[in-house]
Parts: structure tokens; sequence; C-alpha cells
């Protein structure tokens, strides 16, 4: 089964196609970072018509690489939710009119399974069951994974995301937008000894997570040090580190406790944070110790993409899973509602 999958939940146009028994046939990305950057952050209304405007062109180019005509779909997935509202209408809607034109099922996916699913769109891929963090700028998630739509959520950010949290401190410290690699570039520069910023909720039980205080001590620090010291750049750079490993540690220590408390060797971790080099390397270290594995998407694919929409689309539709004519978005959407497939 060959299946086309459509991603436009915030500021990238991702569109790909997913063949069951050939694999990610192309894929490819648009993202609207230079759009935003005069804005310091996504301006919804803007999101929402570059992707009326990037997502035809697009398709085009990815039924060209994959050397497919519309007679080659067998079915459409699209991001339905969450995300921004509008932005999620124009992929819906253009999914929902291609499958309904093409005469093939078409289905609503879940942006976050997307992401928790990526993983095994690589060679080797994890097996279930697993415990997934997911780490993206809106969501910091660990979920027990028995299969496809079998999920139940052990933690989450009760206030702001990893990714967020990296994003405003990016900004803090003066950093241009997209905040987070320019923080973990700037923190590659710094001294690890000099600061110990404190690692949020880790010293009580529980696996949920709270960012936003850590982005305020980063806050005081920042404006207390650089008052008294000259070293400037240096002092920002020791400032990302600490936060950096602040971040980290704390991700880790969670990670640690769920493994354990689920009983299992592999953990994957998904989303725009998974790309982070000290984020993975701490994460290999941490499993191997535990004799498990840690398994992780391409960095490509940890940003949104179509093909991890086309990939979770494609387990879905496989199973017989299919919507009417009739489509919605879902700004929210608990991603443990949704329904399980007996197998990937």
């Amino acid at each position: 089964m060959r299946v086309l999958g459509i991603e436009t939940s915030c500021d990238e146009t991702g569109v790909a196609i997913y063949d069951g028994e050939r694999g990610l046939l192309a894929h490819a990305v648009y993202s609207q970072v230079n759009l935003h950057a005069a804005y310091g952050g996504v301006v919804p209304e803007l999101a929402s018509r570059d992707h009326v405007r990037k997502l035809l062109p697009l398709l085009h180019q990815v039924m060209d690489e994959a050397g497919l005509t519309r007679d080659d779909i067998h079915g459409v997935a699209y991001t339905a939710g969450p995300g921004l509202i509008g932005a999620l209408l124009v992929g819906a809607g253009l999914g929902r009119s291609l499958a309904w034109t093409w005469g093939v099922p078409a289905l609503g996916v879940h942006h976050m399974e997307g992401h928790l699913l990526a993983p095994m769109l690589e060679d080797p891929a994890p097996a279930f069951p697993f415990v997934a963090l997911l780490v993206s700028g809106g969501h910091t998630q660990l979920v027990e994974v028995g299969g496809v739509g079998v999920y139940r959520l052990l933690g989450e950010s009760v206030d702001d995301a990893a990714g967020e949290a990296f994003d405003k401190t990016a900004k803090i410290l003066g950093l241009p937008y997209p905040g987070g690699p320019a923080l973990a570039q700037l923190a590659e520069s710094g001294d690890p000894a000099r600061y110990r910023f404190p690692r949020p909720m880790t010293d009580r039980p529980g696996l949920d997570f709270s960012f936003s205080g850590l982005k305020t001590y980063t806050l005081n620090a920042l404006r207390d040090e650089l008052a008294a010291r000259d070293d400037q750049d240096q002092t920002r750079a020791d400032i990302a580190r600490a936060f950096e490993e602040a971040v980290v540690d704390t991700l880790l220590i969670k990670c640690r406790r769920a493994v354990r408390e689920a009983g299992v060797k592999t953990l994957v971790l998904a989303g725009g944070v998974s790309a982070n080099k000290r984020l993975r390397a701490r994460m290999d270290e941490m499993m191997a110790a535990e004799g498990g594995r840690a398994f992780y998407p391409r960095p490509a694919l940890c940003t949104d993409n179509g093909a991890m929409i086309a990939f979770a689309g494609h387990q879905r539709l496989a199973a017989g899973q299919h919507e009417g004519l009739a489509f919605s978005a879902r700004p929210r959407w608990p991603m443990e509602t949704l329904p399980a497939i007996a197998s990937a």
C-alpha cells in the first residue's frame, strides 16, 4: 500500500510518500523559519497562508521524485491535530479533497503519533514495547507504548515544554529565532563546570516535567553575571551550557525512571529537541548502562515532516481504518484516545 502524507500543523510544510514494501519513496519539507524570524516566533495567520502557497508545489515535487502518478497512490494521510487550527485545515482540506478525487481512503493522523513512530522509518527500527520521550516545541511527554495506538501517558510538562524553554531561553540570551539550535550551538563553547543550574522536579517522585522555573533561573543568572563580569560572550556561552545540561539531565533522570518502572529496555526519542547532540549522547550512555538501547529518527525526521505522517497513516489505513468525506482539525487531541490496531 502506498500512502501520501501531508503535514501542516505549524510552520513546516511536509509531503511524503510511504510504500509498505519499499519504505519511504520521497519526502520534502519547506520551513517557514525565515518568514517568522522577523516576529521572533510563529504567526499563525502567516503560517496558514504559506502552507496554501507551498503545499501543491511540494506535492508535485514529491510525486515527480518518486516517479508516481495519482493512480499509484492507495491512501492519503494528513495531520489532523494537535496544532494551529488554520494551518491544520489547509493540509486536512487538501488531503481529504485529493482522496475523494482519486477514489482512495483518507485518514487524519495525530501529529505526536507521527513523531512517536518516526524512528520506525530507520534501520534497525525499535520493537514494541518501549518507552517514548516526545520532546518538541509544544510537547514534552513520556509514553509507554505497547503497539500502534496502545499508549499510556506516564508524564508530561506541567508548564513550558522543553522545546519552548530552549526557544525562550535563547531569546533571553539574545540569540536569533529559532532559538533551540542556536542555544545548543552556543553551549558547545561553554564551560560545563562554571555554573550548575537546578534540575526541576527530579527531587520528588513522578514523571512530570516543569521547565518554566529553569527559564526564570537562567534569566536571573544572566542578569547577575553579566553585571559582574567583563567576559560577557563567554558568560553567555557558559550559561547556555548550564541551561542545556540542566534540561538534558532532567530528561535523562525521568527517562531512567520511566524505563525501569515500565520494565523495558528500549527508549525512543522523537520530536525536534531529540536532534540535540548532547541529549542523544547522554541517553545512549544511560540506556547502555541499563542494558538497553535508545532509538532516534535521523535529524531530518526529528522536526515536523510528511514522512512520519505518511508512515503513521499507512499503519492505520493498512489496518482498515479510514474516515468519511467529512474532515476536521483538532488543536488539542489527547494521544491516549487513539484506537489501537492489531499490528504495526
